[in-house]
């Protein structure tokens, strides 16, 4: 049965979806998709969302779809989370009137939140002054220019600062918007989220928007899936670059260059980021100790866990373990030896 939400003490869930005319329809789409969905499986604490017209209509939606909006810029008073989908264009000026809101959400302590070119609205309103942010890799070139006073960062998926998160282009906002779930509910959550989404349940934010080589041919796909879901099911095991390269039938460098062509990470680096996401869902599954976690996610030791764990999510995994709320059973114990890889 899927897991309940009763947070003691729930936060804002209010979530506002910006709307205006000339709305960009997909980034628009993640965000209603992810948290205006109902989900009743998941309890009476799930987000409440509203669309909220930047001004007046009617509102036309790329594509000719007519968006009707939940009411002004005045509902914004009430939301805990502002979802800035992407800018009608990164040349199109941004209404004072929409700055002037934002920042006033954000001095209430609302989340704000841009996917794609969204980040030229909160860069406007003056909301990303001296923080990282990121947006699609066609438009680094004029945030940078535009707002120097940015500390972008090209390549990366999305960045939090906990107040406020950008997203770089397109199916990154799916991204950020299963990171936001992971945050407020933990990742069991977001991973039941993320399998209706028929999306994979946790890409880092640090992974790279564009790969240097072109998404593989058929001819790698069929060799490699199948082993990535093998090591998915094996973390606990040793999983040396040689054996995986010979049970694929390559050679050492055509393995480690055909890996990265397929995931963009190196085999170490991918291995590693598998690791800890596990870790994640142990965390707040299950009641297994720190070290049971480590083992069972083929880490060498607790000590190497705590600091990949916090080095990748900013903290410790028992503290994690309590913000998510823990877990309810026991996990099966299984033998496991050194790893090879990270």
């Amino acid at each position: 049965m899927p897991k309940q939400i009763h947070p003691a003490d729930p936060p804002n869930r209010t979530v506002a979806i910006l709307a205006y005319d000339g709305l960009c329809t997909f980034e628009f789409g993640i965000a209603v998709e992810v948290f205006a969905l109902p989900r009743p499986e998941l309890g009476p604490d799930w987000y409440r969302s509203m669309v909220v017209a930047v001004e007046p209509g009617p509102l036309s939606a790329m594509g000719g779809i007519r968006v009707t909006a939940d009411g002004d810029l005045s509902l914004l008073e009430g939301a805990g989370t502002i979802i800035v989908p992407g800018w009608r264009s990164a040349g199109a000026p941004v209404p004072e009137a929409l700055c002037m809101a934002l920042r006033a959400a954000h001095a209430r302590g609302a989340r704000l939140v841009s996917i794609c070119s969204g980040a030229f609205v909160l860069a406007a309103a003056g909301l990303l002054s001296g923080r990282d942010a990121t947006t699609h890799w066609r438009y680094e070139a004029i945030l940078a220019e535009r707002h120097p006073d940015i500390r972008y960062r090209p390549g990366l998926l999305y960045v939090d600062h906990g107040d406020v998160l950008t997203s770089a282009g397109s199916a990154a906002g799916l991204d950020l918007c299963l990171h936001i779930v992971r945050k407020d509910f933990g990742a069991t959550i977001a991973n039941q989220v993320a399998q209706r989404l028929v999306l994979s349940s946790h890409r880092d934010g640090a992974q790279k928007q564009v790969l240097e080589r072109p998404v593989p041919t058929s001819f790698e796909g069929p060799r490699l899936s199948p082993l990535l879901d093998r090591v998915r099911r094996e973390l606990d095991r040793d999983h040396a670059l040689r054996d995986l390269a010979d049970s694929v039938g390559m050679s050492l460098r055509t393995f480690i260059r055909r890996f990265q062509d397929m995931t963009g990470l190196s085999p170490g680096e991918w291995l590693l980021r598998e690791r800890v996401a596990r870790a994640e869902q142990m965390l707040t599954e299950t009641t297994a100790s720190v070290e049971d976690v480590a083992t069972a996610c083929g880490f060498p030791t607790a000590a190497a866990l705590r600091y990949h764990f916090r080095n990748r999510l900013g903290v410790a995994p028992a503290r994690y373990r309590r913000d998510q709320g823990g877990g309810t059973v026991n996990p099966p114990r299984s033998d496991a030896g050194s790893n090879a890889l990270p």
